[in-house]
């Protein structure tokens, strides 16, 4: 059993920065896909960024070169650091992690809520 506990949203002015932390628990999440997802009112949840078990990242085209995702497996966390914000990025962010084997099983943190607005 995985949990993860997001930390770090806010309100912030367009063109602003925000880092939003998550804090994960359990065992082997070193073997974990994780990564940050958002859902904004009336949309669907969509992958912002996600960084492999094997260090490798992707993110969502519309974040590329403003959001910066890393992960460090000794203290068990993942950022997300989202710079030049815009108000299309207001949505609540959700933490994820990904077991993808035989089976894929994905555990999810509650939430945090970042809005952008002047």
């Amino acid at each position: 059993q995985v949990q993860l506990v997001e930390s770090g949203g806010g309100l912030v002015q367009p063109g602003g920065s925000l880092t939003l932390s998550c804090a994960a628990s359990g065992s082997a999440l070193r073997f974990y896909a994780m990564g940050w997802y958002r859902q904004a009112p009336g949309k669907q949840r969509e992958r912002v960024a996600v960084v492999t078990s094997g260090g490798r990242i992707n993110y969502e085209d519309s974040v590329k070169g403003r959001f910066t995702i890393s992960r460090d497996n000794a203290k068990n966390t993942v950022t997300l650091q989202m710079n030049s914000l815009k108000p299309e990025d207001t949505a609540v962010y959700y933490c994820n992690a990904r077991w993808e084997g035989v089976r894929i099983y994905d555990y999810w943190g509650q939430g945090t809520q970042v809005t952008v607005s002047s």
